[in-house]
């Protein structure tokens, strides 16, 4: 079989100290022929309702990837035999705009899209997945989706606006471009303004998991759930890093005490094999709030478990 084409340079012959900061390495190329998955930064965070800064999120997000190496020890993969991937770059956002920004984002993940790419995006505030999720149901229908996150983000608006990282997920289900009866959310916590909170996603249809009950069932009977009501669709998984305590990960726009341990939140997503992903992001990285790369770099390593993980599902394919 044939060596992936794109993938990051040997740093035994140049050490990972050295080079421009793209995800670990990677070569930044806009093209879609011979790539498998191809990272895209989308600097966007004028949908935060507290703290902001996520804009600088994918810069972060990359240098802290440098330390990344490319054999997973615990599926037994190396990502780069399996796969092609590239840093795509950034795409064009419109700060202070939300709804053009949708626009521009969606215009720029379609090549990606249509050429059978997955994307996987960096943030950016939640609510860029919006316009992930419309670029991507353009090619597979409505997704199922997985939330790992501190909130459910189904608000039905902040201030008289529809479009906040705190609504993104109700305007999804309304627009259908998600399958509510395919999504899960996992690791909503901390003081809320009332059970509506939480029961306004079960009424859209789709599962919540509080981290009380990640606690009491634990991460295999969590895992267990995913698979269930992802089932064998299409799935996109969205990670925001405020599902991780702040303790593990202060960087970020609105910190919840009481998440998961950084160890827990790359077992969670590690064990998410055989599910159909067809797209991922990775959002709310605020590099301002951060302290010695911790947040960037338990950022970096959980896409790097997505990236895994379709090294997994093609190895096994391959295989079958």
């Amino acid at each position: 079989m044939p060596m992936p084409r794109y993938r990051p340079p040997d740093a035994l012959e140049s050490p990972r100290i050295s080079g421009v900061r793209t995800f670990m390495r990677l070569p930044h190329v806009r093209a879609t022929e011979d790539v498998d998955f191809a990272i895209v930064g989308i600097p966007f965070d004028t949908g935060a309702s507290y703290r902001v800064g996520a804009r600088f999120g994918p810069q972060a997000i990359r240098a802290g990837s440098t330390l990344l190496r490319p054999f997973n020890p615990a599926h037994g993969v190396d990502v780069f035999e399996h796969l092609s991937g590239v840093d795509y770059g950034d795409v064009a956002v419109v700060p202070g705009a939300i709804v053009p920004s949708y626009e521009k984002i969606v215009e720029g993940l379609a090549p990606i899209v249509e050429a059978g790419v997955i994307p996987i995006g960096l943030g950016g505030d939640h609510s860029i997945t919006l316009a992930e999720l419309r670029a991507l149901s353009a090619r597979h229908g409505p997704l199922g989706m997985i939330q790992v996150d501190a909130h459910p983000d189904t608000w039905e608006g902040y201030w008289g606006e529809s479009y906040t990282h705190g609504t993104v997920f109700r305007r999804a289900v309304e627009e259908g471009v998600l399958d509510p009866d395919r999504v899960i959310q996992v690791g909503m916590r901390g003081p809320i303004y009332s059970f509506d909170d939480y029961d306004q996603s079960r009424e859209l249809g789709m599962d919540l998991v509080t981290m009380d009950e990640v606690r009491n069932i634990g991460l295999e009977g969590v895992i267990e759930r995913i698979r269930r009501r992802a089932a064998d669709g299409p799935t996109f998984l969205s990670f925001d890093i405020d599902s991780v305590d702040p303790a593990y990960a202060p960087g970020t726009g609105t910190p919840e005490v009481g998440g998961f341990a950084t160890h827990e939140a790359i077992s969670l997503v590690r064990g998410l094999t055989g599910i159909d992903f067809v797209g991922g992001d990775l959002v709310e990285v605020l590099p301002a709030y951060d302290h010695a790369e911790i947040t960037a770099m338990a950022a970096a390593n959980v896409v790097f478990e997505l990236i895994s993980l379709l090294a997994v599902h093609r190895r096994d394919a391959a295989n079958r």
